[in-house]
């Protein structure tokens, strides 16, 4: 079975005569149409006749008997302009206030029945007799509208009238916005002119007075409800800052200094964490000191060490003893030892000896004194240390309760600055402008607006023309394209997924990126309904075929995938159609490798992947075009790859080439759960349809359902055997 399927597209492809019975098949299939089409009009050619003919003559006979009606029209201008009161963000967003929404609320303010009372109370409606007769309501003895009778109106009576009176200003008021403006026209229509210009005018100059009194009241609501919370945060702001000073007295915590930022007090120094520093320098200067006598006292004594040395008094004697020493070594040269004057020298020199041992002494002990001093300096300051770091570490502990203290009051008093201030601007604010402006006020019509006889005619001979047309092609029904999405499961007994309205204007990949557009929420919808195709919901893998190019197969193939991303799943789209990509394009991507080089022997497919600016949507791209798609296809190769691909993605999509005239989507169907078929309306003949289809059924593909697509698109009917010469190419205008 696979071979045949593979050996079907070649065939048709390659053989140009085949191509060619084809498109005259297609070519020959226009002219029975009209023909049968020009049959019809001539068998019913009376029936067509009488309808025309006879919508003329009621349009004709209901514009002689129409009353004469004026239309007076009043325009005025509405300027966008918010109303922020406490300029204090609410729970929407800024996008909720958009142009499209203000005026809508402006339009239905127009028509609003509390409008329509205040123009009854300004104009006295409920008592005017001529407003009543310009409407048709007679003024009779038994009318309930009468103003003539002597006998005045009782209430029950005055009310009735004015609320008839409010019912047909609201009935006869036509408010008509000029497109792309902010102007609006307001239109009354009476069989009296000069009421219609009254009614016009007032209905201008009533809305501007109503507008202004909502901001009045608005105003008046504020400065209320901002006076009342004024008076709250004022008692908060007030006990939170006692609090503050009470734990600090409590706790004695003194702040020498404060700083503020963004609003939030901080305390940088306090009274403990001061003297702690203070004396955190003293102790290293006093451990200095220590460390200095230390070494002076570990020196030892002699007449080398520093001190003795640079005493005044050693020196002294030091230089004594060198001078005695000096006369000693002389006498020694002349005389023995036992020379009186030798020994008295001698014993001088022993007396200086002792003077400078002593002296010595005497400084060996002032250095261990001041070790002494020093060591009991560093030990009482450490000791001061240690018991402000245990005061400091206590009164941190309780800055925490004080920081949340402070916290709370800083709150409070931002609070009540920004409420202060806006109930100031409220104050200041007044009226302000007004952004409603009359353009033009309402003239007394010179000429009925109703019945217009040549455009009512005119009217008539469309609408006769245009039943004639229903009435005739009604009769002669012809198996064409699907026109509408109810006729999907009557013609082809498969469920309808949804349907895809034609793109106007832009292209189909900027739409979709615009989630409130009509394609977008198609789309969706479609998303919506193909998870209830399956007992599992949305299928994991599953690709999107039809029955010939450019029914919408790709742009269906990148919505689906678009629309799965956007709800978190981890998407790959694969564009499967070798013989003409064009995913890669549409989406800015390369097409350098792709699925062909996966199927022609390459193992490694992540390289080949490609992530796009789509949320969860990555591209597999058809890579270069082989010689022959199908017989890549036809290998396990595909299904491999599936299999492979859902242990790291959510779903996998493909965008299948289309069916008749190609063997690649058959194929294609062996690697997925099932498959969605695309279907442009108006377009591919159902019988042309039902083909394709018996050639999915035929491999045991299973079908979720029929996308309609390019609704409301008058196109010609085609004739059988779509595909044929579907060629290499590229675009996504041209497949799509």
């Amino acid at each position: 079975m696979s071979q045949s399927t593979q050996t079907m597209p070649d065939t048709s492809i390659n053989d140009p005569f085949e191509r060619g019975d084809v498109a005259q098949e297609e070519n020959n299939m226009a002219p029975p149409q009209l023909l049968r089409m020009w049959q019809t009009i001539l068998r019913w050619k009376w029936v067509i006749g009488g309808i025309i003919i006879a919508s003329v003559i009621v349009g004709l006979v209901v514009t002689l008997l129409i009353t004469p009606r004026y239309t007076a029209r009043a325009r005025i201008e509405i300027s966008r302009q918010q109303q922020d009161i406490t300029k204090v963000g609410g729970l929407n967003s800024d996008t909720a206030g958009r142009d499209a929404e203000f005026y809508q609320t402006q339009y239905s303010l127009l028509e609003a029945r509390s409008l329509a009372e205040r123009v009854a109370r300004d104009l006295k409606l409920g008592g005017n007799a001529a407003f009543f007769e310009g409407h048709g309501v007679k003024n009779n003895g038994a009318s309930v509208f009468a103003t003539r009778n002597a006998v005045a109106p009782t209430v029950a009576e005055r009310a009735q009238r004015e609320q008839a009176a409010i019912g047909m200003l609201l009935a006869n008021v036509t408010i008509a916005p000029i497109r792309g403006s902010s102007l609006i026209d307001i239109k009354y229509t009476s069989g009296n002119p000069a009421i219609a210009a009254q009614v016009a005018n007032s209905w201008t100059q009533q809305f501007i007075q109503a507008s202004m009194d909502r901001r009045f009241s608005s105003t008046a609501d504020a400065r209320a409800f901002l006076q009342q919370r004024l008076a709250d945060l004022g008692a908060r702001l007030e006990q939170s800052e006692r609090d503050v000073v009470g734990y600090a007295e409590t706790k004695n915590i003194v702040a020498l200094s404060r700083s503020e930022a963004d609003g939030k007090t901080r305390t940088e120094r306090t009274l403990v964490s001061s003297d702690l520093e203070a004396l955190n320098d003293a102790l290293v200067k006093a451990t200095a000191d220590r460390i200095n006598a230390e070494s002076r006292a570990g020196q030892g004594g002699g007449r080398s060490s520093a001190e003795a040395i640079s005493n005044p008094a050693t020196a002294t004697l030091r230089a004594k003893r060198a001078e005695v020493a000096s006369e000693y070594a002389k006498i020694l040269v002349q005389f023995e030892p036992g020379y009186p004057a030798a020994r008295a020298i001698e014993q001088q020199l022993s007396v200086l000896d002792r003077s400078l041992a002593a002296e010595e002494g005497r400084v060996n002990s002032i250095r261990t004194t001041e070790f002494r001093e020093a060591l009991q300096r560093e030990q009482q300051i450490k000791a001061r240390v240690d018991s402000l770091k245990k005061q400091l570490g206590i009164q941190q502990r309780d800055g925490i309760q004080y920081n949340i203290y402070q916290r709370e009051a800083d709150t409070n008093r931002q609070l009540y600055d920004g409420l202060l201030q806006r109930f100031k601007e409220i104050g200041v604010a007044g009226v302000g402008a007004n952004n409603i402006a009359i353009v033009d006020l309402a003239k007394v019509p010179g000429s009925p607006s109703t019945p217009n006889l040549p455009l009512n005619l005119a009217i008539a001979l469309v609408l006769g023309m245009a039943l004639a047309a229903a009435a005739t092609f009604a009769l002669d029904q012809v198996d064409e394209g699907l026109r509408e999405p109810g006729q999907v499961n009557r013609a082809l007994q498969l469920p309808l997924l949804g349907s895809v309205p034609d793109i106007e204007e832009g292209d189909a990949y900027t739409l979709l990126n615009d989630a409130k557009s009509h394609l977008s929420e198609a789309y969706l919808s479609i998303r919506s309904n193909l998870a209830f195709s399956t007992d599992h919901g949305i299928p994991r893998a599953f690709m999107v075929t039809s029955t010939r190019p450019a029914e919408g197969k790709t742009t269906t193939s990148l919505s689906l995938a678009t629309m799965l991303g956007r709800t978190g799943k981890n998407v790959l789209l694969i564009d499967a159609d070798m013989r003409s990509p064009s995913l890669h394009q549409t989406l800015g991507l390369g097409n350098k490798f792709g699925l062909s080089n996966f199927l022609a022997g390459e193992n490694d497919w992540k390289i080949m992947l490609a992530q796009t600016t789509t949320k969860g949507l990555t591209l597999l791209s058809a890579g270069p075009t082989p010689p022959s798609a199908a017989e890549l296809l036809s290998s396990d190769r595909m299904l491999m790859l599936v299999r492979q691909l859902l242990e790291h993605f959510d779903h996998v999509v493909i965008d299948s080439p289309p069916i008749l005239g190609l063997a690649d989507a058959p194929l294609l169907s062996r690697a997925v759960e099932g498959c969605v078929f695309v279907v442009e309306a108006e377009g591919v003949a159902v019988r042309g349809i039902k083909s394709a289809l018996d050639r999915l059924h035929s491999v045991h593909a299973h079908v979720y359902g029929v996308v309609l697509t390019k609704l409301k698109q008058r196109q010609s009917g085609y004739g059988y055997g779509y595909g044929y010469g579907y060629g290499y190419g590229s675009g996504m205008d041209a497949k799509s």
